[in-house]
């Protein structure tokens, strides 16, 4: 999995290409905690399921419907987030949606259930590029934990950044126009 340092970059390039008056900063602060919520599933280690349980690591909470439910959830709250209930299920979905996505790509692990309570099976992106994340602190700051900052720096945070810099530049463009 990319780290919790580099789930947000999705949500985070969205609402900044977009601009505050679109996404607001409440929104944007949801977006970040949507985005790494997925990952809370690690605690099931804690309670003895196995990772290829469908509560276990990359199961349930990295689907689809879970997305989904999150997207429903915030839209219900999109006036508190100083939003529209769409643009709130969209980019809440978006953000949920991001993170399965990218631990597709990732170079370890058991792959991602997206289809889940459809389907038990799991799937990788056709090719995997950024290396997975130890999991533990003391592992994260070794060599290892570097070399996966370093790829997701190449292949998250790049492509985020432009990305956002042509919504950014797309957007400025248009209100010349005007």
């Amino acid at each position: 999995m990319p780290t919790i340092i580099t789930h947000p970059a999705v949500p985070l390039a969205m609402a900044y290409g977009m601009g505050r008056n679109i996404i607001s900063t409440r929104l944007l602060l949801a977006g970040v905690v949507a985005s790494v919520l997925p990952d809370l599933d690690v605690l099931a280690f804690r309670f003895g399921i196995p990772y290829a349980a469908a509560f276990g690591h990359r199961g349930f909470s990295h689907s689809v419907l879970f997305a989904v439910s999150v997207a429903c959830i915030g839209a219900c709250m999109a006036r508190w987030l100083n939003s529209t209930s769409l643009r709130t299920f969209f980019f809440l979905f978006l953000a949920v949606i991001s993170h399965g996505i990218l631990d597709a790509f990732t170079t370890g692990g058991l792959g991602i259930a997206f289809l889940w309570p459809w389907s038990d099976a799991r799937f990788f992106a056709p090719i995997q590029v950024i290396k997975v994340s130890p999991f533990g602190v003391s592992r994260f700051l070794s060599p290892r934990g570097f070399a996966v900052l370093k790829s997701e720096l190449l292949w998250v945070w790049l492509p985020s950044g432009i990305v956002m810099a042509g919504m950014m530049i797309t957007r400025r463009l248009a209100l010349q126009r005007r």
